[in-house]
């Protein structure tokens, strides 16, 4: 039963709108922390992702924390999660949790319940997860997601050399692995294509994996997905690699960035100058 939330992708469409087509990310790993001056442990973790939260929220359409880095500090740094959550949250900017989980049946099950259910300590408005054991697999957060109106992202196209071998691969009628999670997420999408609206389940497509959604014959448009694209702007890709990899589907990018802007820190004001051009440069990238 829908809880009668507006739908992720509705939200999402307005926040990009109203604010550019720019996530940050909060990727508090060792090296940044020391940059800022901060303790590699949970108190240090709590400074430098509050002080993010404070610099952006309110002035970009995402902002999406990497949980390894909460993680690898223990309980305590998964309540700094928790923490930061609520603090996005409380604040009307839309959180993407990135967990990137994948998994089958009862355990698919409680990911979705930690994440997406109304009440736990970590949902969120999207997170991202991982499709290689099958699209089918991700049947729980898909249903979770529609019926709470949050998002999910799932792993499309990504620039890492290592993903070609899995996602280029083809099925004996040569349709490509990446292939098939496009048409997963075409018909996950469908109310939203008819309606003419973003679609709450997007696509995490590399802004530099070059002509690989035209040679693998992926319709980013027709898929009505959110296309959360690392790699634009200061971290790469600009207008020309834009237009190869993402064509007429540029508006439905989310550009996403971490160090481009975090290394501007730890002033709060410098943070904020750093996610306004790097806005700036997402605008100009994808909607000019």
């Amino acid at each position: 039963m829908s809880t009668g939330r507006e739908a992720f992708g509705a939200r999402l469409a307005r926040a990009m709108d109203e604010l550019g087509p720019l996530c940050v990310g909060i990727d508090p790993h060792r090296s940044l922390l020391e940059a800022w001056g901060l303790s590699d442990d949970a108190a240090g973790l709590r400074e430098f992702s509050l002080r993010v939260v404070e610099a952006v929220v309110g002035r970009v359409a995402a902002v999406k924390p990497q949980s390894a880095f909460f993680e690898r500090h223990g309980s305590a740094g998964v309540a700094v999660l928790e923490e930061t959550l609520t603090a996005l949250r409380e604040a009307g900017t839309l959180s993407v949790l990135d967990v990137k989980r994948g998994d089958i049946g009862s355990t698919m099950s409680g990911y979705a319940d930690a994440y997406l259910s109304d009440g736990s300590p970590l949902v969120v408005d999207a997170l991202t997860v991982s499709p290689y054991l099958g699209f089918g697999s991700l049947a729980p957060v898909l249903e979770l997601a529609r019926e709470t109106g949050r998002g999910v992202f799932v792993l499309g196209l990504t620039s890492n050399p290592e993903g070609r071998s899995v996602q280029h691969a083809t099925d004996p009628s040569g349709r490509s692995v990446a292939g098939g999670v496009v048409d997963g997420v075409t018909v996950a999408n469908a109310a939203a294509r008819a309606d003419g609206t973003l679609g709450s389940v997007g696509l995490v497509v590399g802004a530099t994996v070059g002509r690989a959604v035209h040679d693998l014959g992926l319709d980013l448009a027709a898929s009505a997905a959110p296309l959360l694209a690392p790699g634009v702007g200061a971290q790469g890709a600009g207008a020309p690699e834009l237009e190869q990899v993402f064509g007429v589907a540029r508006r439905q990018v989310l550009a996403s960035t971490s160090r481009g802007v975090l290394q501007a820190g730890p002033d709060v004001g410098a943070l904020r100058a750093a996610a306004e051009t790097a806005t700036g440069q997402a605008v100009a990238a994808l909607r000019g």
